[in-house]
């Protein structure tokens, strides 16, 4: 077995046991975090089951950032629709037999990839060319757009240009998952975009990546407008029976004394 084969399965490993351990830990953090204020984003429902619809308008639609800023929108659903379909061809590495639905799906996954880069690119020329969202990106941000994109184009270079052991690959991932090494293929472009995928594994739940799991978790979009019902509940006394009531704490008077 070849030392570059022995060091991507541990790297692998590690990374998946870091992204897994991290992204626990992290939600862990986000449900014990306590909540005691109501700080909905207004206008906010006022039933759980609005809260559902609109937690679901925003992990489907990004419905906030749609009104907020239209072309940061754009660029950041195609990202996600484009990776997500990226994403489930993968899942061919995976799975023995593929069933029939990925290989239907595959072609979409692979043109997909154009789709991929062109809205990292669209996300990144967003932070380098305007003022108030460059004066908030930090270098973490550029970091993960940097392992993105080598992700993006070596895997469509892969799938495009330089067909790579796709074969051997595949063999490789699942040994992995049956804990027995299968030799890596020494390809540039497969060493490239995995050591790429391990690198983003390792920072995913460190980074403002980790906002896909977060919004369940957002006081903000999870919260209950119970503001007017409480409101309403204190209208019920009036002003004049306010002060005529004594305070609770106050000595009950006693006949005769004046």
């Amino acid at each position: 077995m070849s030392a570059w084969t022995i060091a991507y399965a541990v790297l692998l490993y590690v990374a998946f046991t870091v992204l897994v351990g991290g992204v626990i830990y992290k939600i862990g953090i986000y449900a014990m975090t306590p909540a005691p204020l109501r700080i909905p984003t207004m206008p906010a429902p006022r039933t759980r089951s609005g809260v559902a619809v609109r937690l679901g308008r925003e992990v489907v639609l990004f419905a906030s950032l749609f009104r907020g800023d239209k072309w940061a929108w754009i660029w950041s659903y195609l990202f996600h629709v484009s990776l997500l379909l990226v994403l489930i061809q993968h899942l061919r590495y995976v799975l023995v037999p593929v069933p029939q639905w990925l290989v239907l799906e595959s072609p979409f996954g692979s043109y997909a990839a154009f789709v991929l880069l062109i809205s990292l690119a669209g996300l990144l020329g967003r932070r380098l060319m305007i003022a108030r969202v460059r004066f908030v990106t930090a270098p973490s941000d550029y970091l993960m757009l940097a392992l993105l994109l080598v992700i993006a184009v070596t895997g469509a270079l892969m799938r495009f240009v330089d067909r790579a052991n796709i074969v051997g690959f595949k063999a490789f991932i699942q040994g992995l998952m049956a804990l027995q090494l299968k030799p890596l293929p020494l390809s540039p472009l497969i060493l490239v975009h995995v050591a790429s995928v391990a690198g983003l594994m390792v920072i995913f739940p460190f980074s403002k990546l980790m906002h896909a799991p977060g919004v369940f978790f957002s006081p903000t979009r999870n919260q209950v407008d119970s503001s007017r019902l409480e409101a309403q509940g204190a209208g019920d006394v009036t002003v004049g029976d306010a002060e005529a009531r004594p305070p609770a704490h106050a000595p009950a008077m006693r006949e005769g004394v004046r």
